[in-house]
């Protein structure tokens, strides 16, 4: 699972740099490591996987410490409980601390059951769409996050473009009102990116949204479906009535406080 989250914002990374000119955005790999400069203050300008496919050593962090410095980003590592006490260690020692919790969440991948839209239809966007699917998501998500306003829209020229990652809209007779992505790693369904608009909450949307996104990954021979949820926050507590369960906590770490 961290590799596929990995994967997916490297990937990102990628289609940012081909579709935006004058794009900085970059990544490197180190000691098993993903790390991942999408600018800084992208929430996904940090290292995915530390410690568990290689063992973290400092001088792999003085490298990964170096790739984000040069660009004038904050060191974050995403680390897994897996990475052993080792790891954690060497991060307190270097002057880490620790700023975010988050639960990684997975269920089973199965085809689901046909049920009554009751007027909501979901469907993948086209290629044409980028803009019109990083609305929706936007106004979704800048209701609480206004401070992503910005990066959310940014999102509508790079997504059509990311390798392995589909959006999907779903409208409520005809209008549009919920937004998701999902990505594709040897096996594992990575759902990502949902969100309603506020005026659309509560109508069914996203529990449709993730029905179809289910069925996508099963059709292609998905078995593991993952998402990534605050720790104790609504988005862990949706997740868990549709079927998904906590497999760790895992915490975020940023160089120097």
């Amino acid at each position: 699972m961290e590799r596929a989250e990995g994967r997916a914002c490297v990937q990102f990374a990628e289609a940012r740099r081909r579709t935006i000119r004058g794009c900085d955005a970059a990544w490197m790999e180190c000691a098993g490591a993903y790390a991942v400069f999408n600018g800084v203050d992208s929430p996904i300008t940090q290292t995915f996987g530390l410690g568990i496919f290689e063992e973290a050593t400092a001088a792999a962090l003085e490298e990964i410490e170096r790739f984000f410095r040069d660009r004038g980003a904050a060191v974050m590592h995403e680390v897994s409980p897996l990475a052993g006490a080792a790891t954690l260690g060497l991060l307190c020692a270097r002057g880490y601390r620790p700023m975010e919790i988050s639960n990684v969440m997975y269920r089973p991948v199965e085809m689901p059951a046909e049920v009554d839209g009751d007027g909501i239809a979901v469907r993948v966007t086209g290629p044409d769409e980028g803009k019109l699917w990083a609305g929706v998501s936007a106004k979704g998500w800048a209701h609480e996050h206004p401070e992503i306003l910005e990066m959310l829209l940014d999102f509508g020229v790079v997504i059509p473009e990311v390798s392995q990652s589909v959006c999907f809209l779903a409208e409520l007779d005809g209008e549009p009102g919920a937004a998701g992505a999902l990505s594709i790693h040897e096996g594992v369904a990575l759902f990502g990116g949902a969100a309603t608009v506020p005026e659309m909450r509560r109508r069914g949307l996203q529990g449709a949204l993730l029905r179809e996104r289910v069925r996508y990954a099963f059709e292609r021979g998905c078995d593991l479906a993952m998402m990534v949820a605050e720790a104790g926050g609504d988005s862990q507590r949706n997740a868990e009535r549709k079927g998904f369960r906590v497999a760790y906590t895992r915490m975020k770490w940023r160089l120097g406080g």
